[in-house]
């Protein structure tokens, strides 16, 4: 039976309502072109012929270049913003569903290189049906946005609306090369790295991650300056600099953990720091497809077996 549906419909461009309902979340049209992948001045343009349509103004433009809701557009961009959150939530859904062979993973950078890629050969055998597809950023996934199925993602576990399991927990420990260990000057206790180069994880997004001062200070060490040293924007970085010689990294039984051995990376002391923060797998609140809970089995396990 055909649904009911009015061929008369009468709407505004669409390309107009989102250039104005990007404008009306970020208050200026700049961000808003950033967003969009367009000028400030394409987005003020869509916004001009959605006034026009209307007849009223949306927004009131500012000294300061940003721009603020009229009453008029408050109300519109309350409705826009519902109906373009709606659509997005529609399309992912379809989207999925057209791929049931594919299985979207989202995660970070350094937890996607140094652990998941790794370990993927190992998935593939027990699903060979299924095609993984690793997308890497450092952002927090909107399931109702994004092309993405599930997330790994690090932190305390706490996302509102979705469904959050343990992976792992982590500790944090300092690694070089085991010339940079054995040379002049040795590296034998914590103390020693005060005469040594430390490399700095500065991911501008992991901003609570545990750094050099947090661990030093965690350890009970004192006379480092802790603020000296190359940054680097993931942890592969600081990894790959350290098995090079350039330094001492910190690196975690997760991420860097496998690359410790006697020849590439190694802890010149035992002492680690527990992390406040632990790996979660996190994923929609419906009930699983398939696909994704073959994928929870399959990392639950291998997270065990990584944790022994």
């Amino acid at each position: 039976m055909a649904l009911d549906r009015n061929p008369r419909r009468r709407l505004p461009p669409l390309n107009a309502v989102r250039a104005f309902e990007a404008a009306s979340r970020h208050a200026t049209f700049h961000e808003a072109g950033d967003e969009l992948g367009v000028s400030a001045g394409a987005v003020a343009q869509q916004v001009k012929i959605l006034e026009g349509w209307f007849g009223t103004p949306l927004f009131r433009r500012l000294p300061s270049r940003g721009v603020a809701l009229t009453p008029a557009g408050q109300r519109f961009a309350t409705a826009a913003g519902e109906v373009l959150d709606q659509l997005a939530e529609a399309t992912a859904r379809l989207r999925r569903q057209g791929q049931d062979h594919v299985l979207t993973v989202s995660t970070t950078h350094s937890f996607a290189s140094l652990w998941l890629i790794p370990r993927m050969a190992s998935f593939r055998a027990q699903n060979p049906d299924l095609d993984v597809r690793v997308v890497a950023n450092n952002r927090l996934v909107d399931f109702s946005r994004d092309d993405a199925d599930l997330a790994i993602r690090h932190g305390r576990g706490r996302y509102p609306g979705l469904r959050s399991d343990l992976l792992m927990h982590d500790v944090v420990f300092p690694v070089c090369s085991p010339r940079l260990r054995d040379g002049d000057p040795p590296l034998r206790i914590p103390e020693d790295l005060a005469r040594h180069t430390l490399l700095h994880d500065d991911d501008p997004i992991d901003i609570e991650a545990v750094d050099w001062p947090q661990w030093l200070a965690a350890a009970g060490v004192t006379g480092v300056d802790a603020s000296r040293g190359p940054r680097f924007t993931h942890t592969f970085m600081v990894l790959q600099c350290a098995t090079g010689g350039g330094g001492v990294g910190l690196a975690t039984r997760v991420l860097g953990g496998d690359l410790v051995s006697g020849t590439g990376l190694v802890r010149p002391f035992p002492d680690e720091v527990a992390s406040p923060y632990s790996f979660f797998l996190v994923t929609p609140t419906e009930t699983d497809a398939p696909k994704v809970a073959r994928f929870r089995d399959w990392i639950t396990a291998q997270a065990a077996a990584s944790a022994r």
